[in-house]
């Protein structure tokens, strides 16, 4: 086991930069379900994960659909083996019902009890950890909205969806300001849509880059964003688009592969571990994984972690299996 001599916050920052580190940085994280609908039941749960793994990021897990909330969406808990909750209601049923959304104060409702809930967590984790609120794009928030119609209203009904992501964008960008306030270092923020299985790069570009910007262009300058393309057909190359140190997506089934990765995009990527199968993997399996990815990049500008949120029911020593690998490893 290497020795460390840098801190987590050290550790995170030389590897954003390509510099030396004293071990490769690791980082895993799950949905708590159940235990992430009050901030005191979040905020514990986050702290329990890092206490027992000592992560050199927390990756904040509010529930996935948290930003809906406020707009009249309701949701349940119906066993997901990703933790994640089911929608029950949607706000948006229609291409009319984009103009009824309206501004939201994020420090009220359950905007205002992730922003707790973030800020318990930044007290219990101490100044040496750093911590990333998650975000979502304001293209996701409007699928999430809409039970996946924004899709088909971007294609025939586009000025009415252009209405709801302009609200949608100003709260995203308001809670992701206000995370910072909160005690977050930075954000994870997802696009579930930069995807060509869902739509075209001129389709993102107008819909989805356009308003991600909005999100992410007056962030403070220290802010750490590790940029998450979802799906199995990610829109790699426009990760030069966004103000992101680190890239994160399904590395271990969908191209391109971690290095390619980190070469294409000139940034510190995130990835190794595949979120499907650890869960079912041996230990040595996931222990290899972690191996694997640090021999594809030489452990400089990694951070070992999973593609995605891995399951509720991955086994405690698959993740610690991870961990000692990771930390086994002196970067070459």
């Amino acid at each position: 086991m290497a020795a460390d001599t840098m801190s987590h916050r050290e550790r995170i920052k030389a590897a954003i930069a390509g510099g030396e580190t004293d071990r490769v940085p690791v980082s895993l994280w799950r949905h708590f379900p159940e235990r992430d609908q009050t901030a005191s039941d979040l905020a514990n749960s986050t702290l329990e994960w890092q206490r027992r793994f000592d992560f050199d990021l927390v990756k904040f897990m509010p529930p996935g659909d948290y930003p809906t909330i406020d707009w009249g969406a309701a949701s349940e808990y119906r066993g997901s083996p990703g933790g994640t909750r089911t929608t029950t209601r949607y706000p948006v049923t229609s291409p009319d019902d984009w103009a009824t959304l309206r501004p939201l104060d994020v420090h009220a409702g359950f905007n205002g009890k992730v922003l707790d809930a973030v800020r318990q967590t930044r007290a219990g984790l101490g100044p040496d950890v750093p911590l990333l609120q998650t975000v979502f794009s304001p293209l996701t928030i409007a699928m999430k909205l809409s039970h996946g119609q924004a899709i088909e209203h971007l294609r025939a009904h586009p000025e009415a969806l252009r209405e709801g992501l302009e609200v949608i964008a100003g709260v995203t960008r308001d809670m992701a300001a206000a995370s910072l306030a909160a005690g977050a270092d930075g954000l994870f923020f997802a696009s579930q849509c930069a995807d060509f299985r869902l739509l075209d790069e001129t389709e993102y570009r107008e819909f989805g880059v356009t308003y991600d910007l909005r999100v992410l262009r007056d962030l403070s300058g220290d802010a750490i964003v590790m940029l998450h393309l979802h799906g199995e057909a990610p829109m790699f190359d426009l990760a030069a688009s966004y103000p992101a140190q680190i890239v994160n997506w399904h590395d271990r089934h969908a191209a391109p592969d971690l290095a390619t990765g980190q070469r294409e995009s000139g940034r510190c990527v995130a990835g190794g571990i595949n979120e499907r199968a650890i869960a079912t993997m041996t230990a040595g399996e996931a222990a290899a994984q972690a191996h694997d990815a640090i021999a594809q990049t030489g452990g400089r500008s990694l951070i070992v972690a999973p593609g995605c949120v891995i399951p509720v029911a991955t086994p405690e020593a698959n993740v610690r299996a991870v961990v000692d690998a990771a930390r086994a490893v002196l970067p070459s």
